[in-house]
């Protein structure tokens, strides 16, 4: 019998995260779930548990803190959990003001929780998929690492350096056999606008307005096919977009009369 593999899923309380978990669960895997609320984690293993059976861990962590990454390894290594993927979700964007206007605060939440705590994360286990020779990282990137646009400054550029980092890290673990890949979304309504315009719904929304945008179970069957091709295959990059929307700035939204 085929043994279970296990997948380890930042910032899995909402949206791609908890999708992805849900994903991962149907088609088998065991789970390490990893969030700073650890009462929506807690709400989404019952779920898992009632309907999957899969083994599902959580892992109360905020990715921003630098020992964040070597807390969930030792806690790995005291579990004897050998981890077969990485899926770096944690992300978030905070505010849409132009760089003259920009909020340190919004700046520094950004960066670290989008760069650092990916490197924290991706430091630790990396360390352990080389050591034990297997092993396969997916960040979440977006287009925002592809094209900038109005408002995204800061959010752009953490995401540019996900993209950057994603083929770093791909020459670095080309050697230990670990696969390194990179998907990136384009519009996807999760609670991700309401965070970025800080609780304002009535913009939040406007984002969506006219058009249908991807939703977190897109992404996850997404990152469910990069996870499950053959051994011998890596898909480097894969950029997800809703059919209405061609680029970060051009969407195709119906008005109504």
């Amino acid at each position: 019998m085929e043994q279970k593999r296990t997948a380890i899923i930042t910032g899995a309380s909402s949206g791609i995260g908890e999708a992805a978990a849900i994903r991962f669960a149907q088609g088998g895997w065991n789970l390490i779930l990893t969030a700073r609320r650890i009462e929506k984690l807690e709400s989404l293993k019952a779920k898992i548990d009632q309907k999957y059976q899969q083994k599902t861990w959580l892992f109360q962590q905020d990715v921003r803190h630098p020992d964040s990454g070597e807390k969930l390894a030792a806690w790995l290594h005291e579990n004897q959990i050998k981890p077969d993927l990485l899926i770096n979700n944690a992300g978030l964007a905070v505010g849409v003001s132009p760089i003259h206007q920009g909020v340190a605060d919004d700046w520094e939440r950004m960066i670290d929780t989008n760069i650092k705590g990916l490197l924290y994360v991706s430091r630790a286990i990396s360390e352990i998929m080389t050591d034990q020779g297997f092993g396969h990282i997916i960040n979440i990137g977006s287009i925002a690492g592809k094209e900038a646009y109005p408002g995204g400054n800061v959010y752009c550029a953490t995401k540019h350096a996900i993209d950057g980092l994603t083929k770093a890290m791909r020459i670095d673990l080309l050697p230990y056999g670990i696969r390194v890949s990179q998907v990136a979304p384009g519009a996807v309504e999760t609670a991700f606008s309401l965070v970025r315009y800080k609780g304002n719904q009535s913009q939040a929304k406007k984002v969506y307005d006219g058009f249908a945008p991807l939703n977190a179970a897109d992404v996850a069957d997404a990152l469910w096919f990069v996870a499950n091709v053959p051994a011998h295959v890596n898909i480097n990059d894969l950029v997800i977009m809703p059919t209405a929307q061609a680029s970060a700035v051009h969407i195709k939204r119906e008005t109504t009369t």
